[in-house]
C-alpha cells in the first residue's frame, strides 16, 4: 500500500533517487514536524516517541465528557493532523519526499540557487532519457525529460546541497 502524500508542491525522486522540485511550488501548508513537536534531525524513535505521546492526548476516546461542540472538533482535528503527520513521517519515502517539499520551499523564500542554466548548457543522456549538469562537488545535477516541459524547475545535486535553476529557452 503507498502512502499518498498530500499534495503541496511538485517534489518527485526520478530513477536515481535525487529529487526534483518544481519551481513552481507553494510550500507546505501543514509543518509536520511541528504538529509532532519534533524536529527534521529527530531519528524516527524520537518521532515515535512524540506521536505516542501526543496521540493519547488527543485521541477522542480521551476526552473528558462535556466538551462544547467547537472545543470537541478542535481536538479531533488534532488527533487527525497528529496521526497524518505520523504517516507521513514515520514512512521513509514519505519523509524523504515532504524534506524536499520543505527545502523546495525554503529556496523559494529566502536561498537563492546556486547557478541560473538554460537547458541548452545541460548534457542529454540518450541512454538514461534525461539531462545533465556537473555539480563543482564531482556529483550532478540530472533532469528527466518529463521535467522539461516547467519554464523553470529547481534540481538539488545527487551527492551535496547544492541547488540550480533550469530554465527552458524558447
Amino acid at each position: 500500500m503507498s502512502l499518498q502524500l498530500p499534495t503541496y508542491s511538485r517534489v518527485k525522486m526520478n530513477m536515481f533517487g535525487v529529487g526534483r522540485i518544481m519551481a513552481d511550488s507553494n510550500g507546505p501548508q501543514k509543518d509536520w514536524y511541528s504538529i509532532l513537536s519534533a524536529n527534521p534531525s529527530d531519528d524516527i524513535q524520537e518521532i515515535k516517541q512524540k506521536y505516542q505521546k501526543l496521540i493519547l492526548v488527543f485521541h477522542p476516546d480521551k476526552q473528558r465528557p462535556g466538551l462544547s461542540g467547537g472545543e470537541a472538533e478542535h481536538l479531533l482535528q488534532k488527533f487527525i493532523d497528529v496521526d497524518q503527520a505520523w504517516k507521513i513521517l514515520s514512512d521513509e519515502r514519505s519523509r524523504k519526499e515532504y524534506d524536499l517539499q520543505l527545502r523546495a520551499c525554503e529556496l523559494k523564500q529566502s536561498w537563492p540557487v546556486d547557478a541560473h542554466v538554460t537547458l541548452d548548457e545541460m548534457n542529454w543522456n540518450a541512454d538514461t532519457e534525461c539531462y545533465t549538469y556537473s555539480c563543482r562537488c564531482g556529483g550532478e545535477f540530472i533532469l528527466d525529460q518529463e521535467d522539461i516541459q516547467e519554464a523553470e524547475t529547481v534540481v538539488c545535486c545527487d551527492s551535496c546541497s547544492l541547488s540550480i535553476e533550469v530554465q527552458k529557452v524558447t
